[in-house]
């Protein structure tokens, strides 16, 4: 099996900023997306960013310039840089990622952290 382990919520004020970590263990042969994905009360899920094995980027319209996502690929790590924080920044985040394992390389699983909560609020 396959593991997410968020860190790095919490409650920070307007314009301030918070760094998301989460690494990926287990039984892994390559993770060909990394990413975050938040979800407000009452909303629908939604793509934060996500970052490719050879390091290309995707951000969600509303993240562009204040958030920054980062991979490790040796230790399996993304992290998630956030900048300038809004209060509507504020939901929980879950981490995901688009894993080969190594039982069956040629197949792709997703898998999800548990999330972590981020408010911005003063």
């Amino acid at each position: 099996q396959v593991q997410l382990v968020e860190s790095g919520g919490g409650l920070v004020q307007p314009g301030g900023s918070l760094r998301l970590s989460c690494a990926a263990s287990g039984s892994i042969f390559s993770i060909d997306v990394m990413g975050w994905y938040r979800q407000a009360p009452g909303k629908q899920r939604e793509l934060v960013a996500a970052i490719t094995s050879g390091g290309s980027t995707s951000y969600a319209d509303s993240v562009k310039g204040r958030f920054t996502l980062s991979r490790d690929n040796a230790k399996n790590l993304v992290y998630l840089e956030m900048n300038s924080l809004k209060p509507e920044d504020t939901a929980v985040y879950y981490c995901n990622a688009v894993v080969r394992r190594f039982v069956d390389s040629v197949k792709t699983y997703t898998y999800w952290g548990r999330g972590t909560q981020v408010t911005v609020s003063s």
